[in-house]
């Protein structure tokens, strides 16, 4: 079992920064993929970033490619998503999610994975 909780989400001007954490529970934190999705009002949830277990490969959704980071802190049991250059269409709760090690792991699809955290926040100004 993990529980994962999100935090670092705010109010932010377009063009600002944010850094999401999300802090998991559970000695096997290392073994899971994670991932960090968004739902906008009105529309479904949505891949931004997802980080492997192992080498830690990472994947992007094109629309927050090259401005969203994503990484993990093992020893911390914590994952990132450093936000950067934010757009009033980046406005969204952020969910982090975890999941177990499968053959057939993308990354991108939120039925890929076993935990989630409550959500964060973003809301971008224009």
């Amino acid at each position: 079992q993990v529980q994962l909780v999100e935090s670092g989400g705010g109010l932010v001007q377009a063009g600002g920064s944010l850094r999401l954490s999300c802090a998991a529970s559970g000695r096997t934190f290392s073994s899971y993929a994670m991932g960090w999705f968004r739902q906008a009002p009105g529309k479904e949830r949505e891949f931004v970033a997802a980080m492997s277990w192992g080498r830690g490969s990472t994947w992007y959704s094109d629309s927050v490619k090259g401005r969203f980071t994503i990484s993990r802190d093992n020893a911390k049991n914590a994952v990132y998503l450093q936000i950067n250059s934010l757009k009033p269409e980046d406005t969204a709760v952020y969910y982090c999610a975890a999941a177990l090690p499968t053959s057939w792991y993308t990354g991108r699809g939120p039925d890929e994975y076993d935990y989630w955290g409550q959500g964060t926040q973003v809301t971008v100004s224009s």
